[in-house]
């Protein structure tokens, strides 16, 4: 039995409108990188997406890389929420709230030179105990920072993959109901027929 990642990329336009561009079966071995972005979001841009303003994602590997070559003005932006649970996988249970409680002035800054003073403070705090976080944070930095450059009330749909969080519960419970599939076309079939079952989501998955 192999388990591979269907990967979904879903697009709001200026006026709200929401559409699924298509649906990728993550590729056996190590994993996507650059290569495997570029060929999908060439994909994406040959089918009629010309330009794209902001690209949301979950801090996937060659991710911006293949970004900045298919659109080289987009910006790119680091979920905020995946970020926060993945600093929580470095630390104890015990440790979450304050955690928690520490990173929240690094994401609500009113600008990235504030941003970056309370990641001072919280490093001076959190990094003997758990150099991991700040490192993770360190990183992802040029990714994490272009959502403080707006409004707050842009902020909110901007700096998560929230958007596409009920596509994805909807996606899991068909695959969970089935539990298993012959091979990967199969799989794909059935995420197909969960998103079209969407609504009032645009159909134009191809």
């Amino acid at each position: 039995m192999v388990n591979r990642p269907i990967y979904v990329a879903l697009a709001v336009t200026v006026d709200g409108t929401r559409d699924i561009l298509g649906l990728w079966a993550g590729e056996h071995g190590d994993g996507e990188g650059a290569k495997y972005w570029l060929r999908v979001l060439t994909e994406i841009k040959n089918r009629g997406t010309k330009d794209c303003l902001i690209v949301v994602c979950d801090g996937l590997t060659g991710l911006p890389d293949a970004v900045a070559a298919v659109w080289p003005q987009t910006i790119v932006q680091t979920c905020v929420v995946h970020l926060l649970r993945n600093s929580f996988k470095y630390a104890s249970r015990r440790d979450w709230a304050a955690i928690a409680r520490d990173l929240k002035p690094i994401y609500g800054a009113p600008s990235e030179a504030a941003a970056l003073d309370r990641f001072a403070e919280f490093s001076d705090v959190w990094e003997t105990k758990y150099p991991a976080i700040v490192r993770l944070w360190t990183n992802a930095w040029s990714e994490f920072v272009p959502f403080l450059q707006f409004d707050t009330h842009i902020r909110t749909v901007i700096s998560t993959t929230n958007a596409i969080e009920s596509v994805n519960a909807r996606i899991r419970r068909a695959v969970n109901a089935r539990g298993h599939f012959p091979n990967e076309q199969a799989a794909m079939k059935c995420v197909y027929l969960a998103v079209m079952s969407l609504d009032p989501m645009p159909r134009s998955v191809s």
